[in-house]
């Protein structure tokens, strides 16, 4: 099977009702109530191993579920998760998209609450929002070392997928350190994320901004996207889901709650505005060079406003998917060979570059 595109675990579509259920105006009761039996579910009788296991899933449910929440904006909803005792959640720059303000629904809460965007990183897909008044019971997740990961680790995807609150899905640690692009949308930032999770736990529109966890219930990644199989029209390729690294969330998180914004994102930039340009034939041949930042690794490099990128490193380069996938690789510093085109002869030019640091 081969595997395509990257869709976002992203919004889930928002109808009048907010989550979609019986069209009356309220949340699809059957669906809340199973989300609170998860939650609240006790150790079912069991033996051996396997009833050791059950018990820890269940332990796992029960401890970390209370801190992810459902945010909902004007164009759909997300998950997020609770961060700290003063209101900070993190969640996706997609589930922000537009949006300044929000309603944020804890697990098993009568009504929502109020929130604002604290700030958006897109090339890390990640935001942080806050509570205006965050309750004195708010229960902040704990956060893992993603560093210390290995294939094969159970993990739990929990989340609010299809409005579907309070779900839980689980898989294992199918890879780790993958770079994935995620498309381009009015509502996606169109990010690349490098070190990625790749699990096997279901990730659907709506899960996107949650939790995924381990066995002794620390948040190791934020799922974020799933991959999309061209063989069957483009539907979703079961078990290839895609997550944030916890220690890019915390790192992120910590600077904007801090700052207001990102000052060392640790992703290298080229220091570029592009596009991609076609070739006679219709298909991508290069990405265009829009405009180069003053002071950033392209200009002290001399590439020029309407060069056209065709590698880096002996890489082809057709689209700015390609760039970004290549850059995600790379770390700030690094020194690369960048090839180009240059006038209207065509003329090919191989540039040494010292990769500098994306900012906010």
């Amino acid at each position: 099977m081969a595997v395509g595109a990257i869709v976002l675990g992203g919004l889930s579509a928002c109808s009048d009702d907010k989550g979609g259920g019986n069209g009356d105006g309220k949340k699809d009761t059957g669906a809340s109530t199973a989300g609170g039996a998860a939650a609240a579910a006790t150790d079912a009788p069991s033996n051996g191993a396997a009833g050791d296991l059950q018990a820890q899933y269940q332990q796992v449910v029960r401890t970390v579920l209370p801190s992810v929440v459902q945010i909902t904006t004007q164009s759909g909803l997300g998950s997020g998760v609770v961060y700290d005792d003063k209101g900070n959640i993190v969640t996706n720059a997609h589930v922000v998209g537009q949006a300044t303000t929000f309603e944020v629904t804890l697990p098993n809460a009568s009504k929502p609450l109020t929130a604002k965007l604290v700030a958006s990183f897109a090339p890390d897909d990640l935001a942080v929002i806050r509570l205006d008044n965050p309750p004195g019971d708010l229960k902040p997740a704990r956060f893992g070392d993603s560093s210390k990961l290995q294939v094969g680790q159970i993990t739990m995807a929990m989340g609010n997928p299809l409005g579907l609150d309070s779900s839980v899905t689980e898989g294992i640690v199918s890879a780790v350190g993958r770079t994935v692009s995620e498309p381009q949308t009015a509502g996606s930032p169109g990010a690349t994320i490098s070190s990625a999770i790749q699990t096997s736990a279901a990730i659907n529109p709506g899960n996107s901004g949650g939790a995924l966890v381990d066995l002794t219930s620390q948040v190791i990644g934020i799922p974020t996207l799933a991959a999309t199989d061209p063989e069957n029209n483009g539907g979703a390729a079961p078990g290839i889901g895609f997550a944030i690294p916890s220690n890019t969330v915390k790192s992120i998180a910590d600077q904007i709650i801090k700052d207001g914004k990102v000052v060392n994102s640790g992703k290298a930039a080229l220091g570029v505005t592009v596009r991609t340009v076609t070739g006679p034939n219709g298909q991508a041949a290069g990405v265009g060079v829009v405009s180069v930042q003053d002071g950033g690794a392209a200009k002290a490099a001399g590439i020029q406003s309407g060069d056209v990128i065709t590698s880096i490193d002996d890489t082809p380069i057709a689209d700015v998917g390609a760039l970004s996938e290549v850059l995600g690789a790379k770390n700030p510093g690094d020194k690369i060979k960048v090839t180009v085109t240059r006038g209207t002869g065509g003329d090919k030019t191989t540039v040494d570059v010292t990769l500098g640091e994306l900012k906010s």
